[in-house]
């Protein structure tokens, strides 16, 4: 019997630039998102083909963690990390072994078609819960996050990392990088790091809501013996 569970589908973007960077940053990345997630995966991260990676979480997981972790890095020559898109889908998934890229079902025909979509329109993410109000405030924030992060420098991706992902305030930012408060402030202020928190915050809070509808309406559907 199929069971929900979320697709996440990371594409290196102009892959074909460093194939091999491509395949040694996602390789890398799929061992970070394997280690982050534990128990919360229902399938190890994988990449294929040198330039995207799999992974398949548990519905209650927070997918959003996996873009933060590998979008918030700096890419100047020193730390080579190249820019990526993510999609990611709620949906159903049909009971396998192995990782992410030897599974199937609908969502990830779902999310093999919502990177589609991005690559078009250049989004660099794209979010569906199958909740239709929840997925059209996705459509309008999510792709904002994205774009927000592709503009930032280095440093500032590096702040907004310690801010967002380390959770820490931004004297202690200063100290850890030991510069002056006022740099951090500047930084913030620049980066749109305070606007990015607060779409961060909207796209986690709207993916759980849809999320919440979409496993209450199988359920109901379930236990009154439809097919949900």
């Amino acid at each position: 019997m199929d069971v929900h569970g979320v697709v996440l589908f990371g594409d290196v973007v102009r892959s074909r630039d460093d194939a091999e960077l491509a395949a040694r940053w996602l390789d890398g990345l799929s061992a970070s998102l394997d280690a982050e997630y534990g128990s919360d995966r229902l399938a190890d991260f994988e990449f294929t083909q040198g330039d995207e990676v799999q992974g398949l979480l548990a519905p209650g997981a927070d997918p959003m963690q996996a873009i933060l972790l590998s979008t918030l890095h700096p890419h100047d020559a020193d730390s080579p990390v190249p820019r990526m898109r993510w999609v990611m889908v709620l949906g159903r998934v049909e009971p396998g072994q192995g990782p992410a890229t030897h599974r199937s079902g609908d969502a990830f025909v779902a999310a093999r078609a919502l990177l589609g979509r991005a690559r078009v329109d250049r989004d660099g993410l794209l979010c569906q819960t199958g909740d239709p109000v929840a997925d059209a405030y996705l459509t309008g924030t999510a792709p904002l996050m994205a774009a927000i992060i592709d503009r930032m420098t280095d440093r500032q991706r590096q702040i907004a990392r310690m801010a967002l992902i380390d959770d820490l305030r931004q004297s202690e930012i200063a100290d850890r990088l030991d510069v002056a408060r006022p740099t951090v402030s500047v930084s913030f202020a620049r980066g749109e790091v305070r606007n990015l928190a607060r779409l961060v915050t909207s796209v986690r809070a709207i993916w759980a809501d849809g999320v919440t509808r979409v496993l209450a309406g199988s359920d109901a559907a379930a236990a009154d013996g439809r097919a949900p």
